[in-house]
């Protein structure tokens, strides 16, 4: 049976000279916990640099989307802006517009028939 003193494990403590102090003594038997420790020391450390990998790409990839966001209504209010001035220019010419447009599309259809028609004799 263990003594209560030492407790049951590998590690046992020993009672030190003040109350803030613990001594531990390791068995031989299981002398590898170093190997252990070192072990999992340097997984947590490479532990801790992927996790500040992960930040530092976080914090990257949130700029760039503040940026994109930025530029994204910076373009929105240019569109709007050309838009009304479009709309402006529209409503102060009038209709002109519309029937030049009709105009052309008939004189550039009467030019093909008269070329059609020419064109068989």
């Amino acid at each position: 049976m263990a003594n209560p003193m030492y407790g049951s494990g590998p590690l046992r403590s020993r009672n030190a000279s003040s109350s803030d102090e613990i001594q531990l003594r390791i068995d031989p038997v299981h002398g590898d916990l170093d190997e252990e420790i070192d072990g999992l020391h340097s997984r947590v450390r490479l532990l801790k640099g992927v996790a500040q990998e992960i930040n530092s790409e976080a914090k990257f990839q949130n700029d760039f989307l503040n940026q994109l966001q930025m530029t994204l209504m910076k373009a929105q209010a240019g569109v709007k802006n050309n838009m009304r001035r479009m709309n402006k220019s529209i409503i102060q010419q009038g209709s002109n517009h519309i029937v030049h447009v009709v105009l052309f599309a008939l004189l550039c259809f009467f030019v093909v028939y008269l070329l059609s028609k020419f064109s068989r004799r």
